[in-house]
């Protein structure tokens, strides 16, 4: 790989951590993280890693959050349903800080209120999020991809020279079984399917170490093969890590879902298990059809 490429690999990787999950500690932009304010320990004592309570977002005039409250266990798969425009998008940018509520109240743990904190802090704390897209180095191997991704404080020339050290590989190795790829480390992620390069964004967020993650639409596009594994694979992850899914694939959602939420207008409509939500009447109504 040539100086060039390695600097425009350690780049785009900064652009990455800004955007998912870790903000880099030290050079260009980075040099600002540095001076993030650090929030306390993360508290779980009640159980409960996410809070959001009576939260309100309105755009040019349009309820979008509309008295918005919810709350996800330590561990907890959470799954979240509802029709376009009902408000699941914009209830993620408020978790990760890209949009501020007008009111209301969210927390991460008992203690430790987001609304005070940017995007790269909120990443930096352990909330990890994945867009409909995934965001590969679609010209480096799947191996490399994990590498740079691993939760590390380097800016752009550490990232150029960085060598995995025991504990890395282990965690690396470690990551690639949980993903399914380890069959694919030399593999250059351009060339893998849809599904296994959904998985290999998936594992850079791992790579980090997230407490909470956030997944939208993550089996959009997939065949039925890979959406039973992506099912397999969150499965795996739940208890391990706390995981809040948008999704509209009823399937996949019956497939991984304890506690379903509902949203419509902003707000929750309803809640429970699959068969619960599914008997609903309003949920019929407004999502489901008849």
């Amino acid at each position: 790989m040539t100086p060039e490429l390695m600097q425009d690999n350690a780049r785009r990787l900064e652009e990455y951590q800004f955007k998912h999950v870790q903000a880099p500690a030290s050079g260009g932009r980075s040099a600002a993280f540095s001076r993030i304010h650090t929030p306390g320990e993360l508290d779980l004592a009640h159980g409960r890693i996410l809070y959001l309570e009576d939260v309100n977002v309105s755009f040019d005039g349009f309820k979008a959050i509309n008295h918005l409250s919810l709350d996800i266990g330590v561990g907890e798969l959470r799954c979240i349903i509802g029709p376009n425009g009902a408000g699941k998008t914009t209830m993620m940018d408020i978790i990760t800080g890209k949009t501020k509520p007008d009111s209301g109240q969210v927390f991460f743990g008992s203690t430790i209120d987001l609304l005070r904190h940017n995007e790269p802090e909120i990443a930096q704390m352990g909330i990890g999020r994945k867009f409909q897209k995934p965001t590969v180095f679609e010209h480096l191997s799947v191996f490399d991809n994990l590498e740079l991704a691993l939760k590390t404080h380097k800016g752009v020339t550490a990232s150029m020279f960085f060598k995995l050290q025991g504990e890395q590989k282990d965690r690396l190795g470690e990551v690639l079984q949980t993903i399914r790829l380890e069959n694919e480390v030399t593999r250059q992620a351009g060339n893998l399917s849809h599904g296994q390069k959904q998985w290999l964004e998936i594992g850079m967020l791992l790579m980090q170490d997230p407490k909470l993650l956030l997944l939208d639409e993550p089996v959009a596009g997939m065949t039925d093969q890979e959406t039973e594994r992506t099912a397999e694979l969150f499965l795996s992850l739940k208890g391990k890590h706390s995981l809040m899914v948008v999704e509209h694939d009823m399937g996949f959602i019956r497939q991984i879902a304890e506690i379903v939420t509902v949203l419509c207008d902003g707000a929750v409509l309803a809640q429970g298990s699959m068969d619960d939500v599914q008997q609903d009447e309003r949920v019929i109504d407004v999502y489901l059809g008849r």
